[in-house]
């Protein structure tokens, strides 16, 4: 029996890795003798390094940038075993975990360490990068990254813009003279995990803006500066973005790449599946285990778990996802090619627990599915 496990992290909990350990040891304890492919994959968020560098064994690097709130983070990127394609993670510099609950605030948190994070990348002589966008505490359409590249914003009196999603509403004139002119000779591509569009109510605010501690009032404000940074950046550079599929992920974090760069915006986990060759793999393989910290009815808009099944399904291979809490619309998965989706938690359990028994919950759960995959095989011998 050929097992090809391929988790996604659980977000504050394992890394995908730890998933992937976790589900090996649950599969061995029932099938001995299974061969077990570890594949751990990320779609664009948190993960996103580790994946890529492990699967073409690459090497990982760590620059010293501004947080969200202006603060000094410790942010990590990769540079692929090809020697000439870097890997940003914009979680890592700009990332939702790194701002304390009480401190949410998308109207004033900045992606400028995202670009700094690029202009390393530059300033290593690489001109291939890839940029997984998800994960994003903010909401400034990549107006503090495109600071963090020389860029210039400025009101309508002349003053250059303060950080945040909110001060988008003055924007008047973008000044791009400055920007790092090596962009014009990279290529970038943007992982991305969601196809919104920047504004409206399937937008990057409306959508995303309350996990990120924006309050409804906070939402049409955001909204509405958004609406005014496309209008002139679109005058800018000529481009016209904001309704293109990803322009809304990491709080328009997708449409500052499409304005700014010649980014182009693939699904994440599409990229992370191409680096670690899964179709060779999954290919005649018996099963395949993947899963994530949290499976609802955004999965099914190209979450990782959806990725790793499509593949799986060219074939015909079934599909399992173990996830750690299952949400409204779960089962919308069924339709995207996963055969089973089951929650790794046995029971009633404190959020906080679960968090920290995360790997232990996920290998105990494996245990119980490979035994319900003993009794499948009993049946069909029969």
């Amino acid at each position: 029996m050929r097992v090809v496990v391929a988790p996604d992290s659980y977000k504050g909990s394992v890394s995908a890795l730890g998933v992937a350990n976790a589900i090996e040891k649950g599969i061995l304890a029932v099938f001995p003798d299974a061969e077990v492919i570890k594949v751990p994959i990320a779609d664009g968020g948190e993960g996103t390094v580790q994946a890529l560098t492990t699967a073409t064994g690459g090497q990982v690097l760590h620059e010293d940038v501004v947080g969200p709130l202006g603060e000094k983070v410790k942010a990590h990127w990769g540079i692929l075993g090809d020697g000439k394609t870097a890997v940003i993670e914009m979680a890592s510099a700009s990332g939702l975990p790194l701002v304390p609950k009480d401190k949410r605030d998308p109207r004033i948190t900045t992606t400028f360490g995202t670009g700094q994070l690029i202009k390393a990348a530059l300033d290593k002589g690489l001109r291939k990068i890839v940029i997984g966008i998800g994960g994003s505490a903010t909401n400034d359409a990549g107006a503090g990254m495109e600071k963090g590249r020389g860029a210039k914003f400025y009101d309508g009196a002349g003053k250059e813009l303060a950080d945040g999603g909110s001060a988008l509403a003055k924007l008047a004139r973008i000044d791009m003279s400055g920007l790092d002119a090596r962009l014009k000779e990279t290529a970038i591509v943007a992982a991305c995990d969601v196809d919104n569009p920047l504004c409206g109510p399937r937008g990057a605010s409306a959508v995303y803006g309350p996990q990120k501690g924006a309050t409804p009032e906070m939402v049409a404000e955001l909204d509405a500066a958004l609406g005014v940074c496309a209008m002139v950046a679109k005058g800018a550079t000529g481009k016209d973005v904001a309704e293109k599929s990803g322009a809304g992920a990491a709080g328009g974090l997708g449409a500052g790449l499409m304005f700014f760069t010649n980014a182009t915006l693939r699904p994440g986990v599409e990229v992370v599946l191409e680096a670690t060759k899964f179709d060779g793999l999954v290919e005649k393989a018996s099963l395949v285990i993947t899963g994530e910290g949290r499976t609802d009815f955004q999965t099914a808009f190209g979450k990782a778990p959806v990725g790793v099944a499509k593949a799986a399904k060219k074939f015909g291979v079934p599909v399992v996802c173990l996830a750690g809490g299952l949400g409204d619309g779960h089962g919308d998965v069924y339709t995207h090619g996963i055969d089973c989706v089951m929650s790794v938690v046995p029971g009633p359990m404190a959020l906080e627990e679960c968090m920290e028994k995360g790997a232990e919950l996920v290998e105990a759960a494996t245990v119980r599915l490979c035994k319900l995959v003993k009794v499948g095989m009993a049946i069909n011998s029969r």
